[in-house]
């Protein structure tokens, strides 16, 4: 069979693809920050036809039914409030903004990679306790040894978005 399988038979025009709805909660706050709480247009569309979420804003192109012709939401705000979670994820993104986009061990911005403070060969353990940026060199140069650092802590969101504000204006 050529092509995509869904395009075959769903007939969705290319446009609608590039249509994300941004999800806030029911406090105006986005439900996450880091990746963006971004829905698809299907979804978004979907969830304000269940009356689950009220439309903020929206785009200027329509989706169309038999009966029925529906702009497609470019903000969302859900109508049920969902508690934020307290823990940060812990992703390779996430990492770097705590480390601020630089090796912890000679401070360079190059090709960052996780090295585990204690190694995974000597029991260490992938956390936010164990794990740093490190770039390819100084990691290379680590190897599996043990160096003699201050750990690194678990961060708060607020840090988090402290620190990306600084690094992405």
């Amino acid at each position: 069979m050529d092509g995509d399988f869904r395009a075959d038979f769903v007939r969705e025009p290319g446009k609608l693809r590039h249509h994300p709805a941004l999800v806030l909660n029911a406090d105006y706050r986005p439900l996450s920050y880091y990746p963006l709480s971004l829905w698809a247009w299907q979804d978004a569309v979907k969830a304000a036809w269940l009356d689950r979420v009220d439309i903020v804003a929206e785009y200027d192109e329509y989706v169309h039914s038999p009966s029925t012709r529906i702009r497609i939401p470019s903000v969302v705000v859900l109508k049920d409030f969902v508690r934020p979670q307290k823990r940060v994820a812990f992703t390779r993104f996430n990492l770097f903004l705590r480390d601020e986009f630089r090796c912890q061990y000679c401070g360079g911005r190059g090709d960052l990679t996780f090295d585990h403070v204690v190694p995974r060969a000597r029991g260490g353990i992938t956390s936010w306790e164990n794990v740093v940026a490190a770039c390819s060199p100084c990691n290379l140069k680590k190897g599996s040894r043990m160096l003699r650092r201050n750990r690194p802590v678990c961060p708060l969101c607020r840090s988090l978005r402290e620190s990306d504000n600084v690094h992405f204006r």
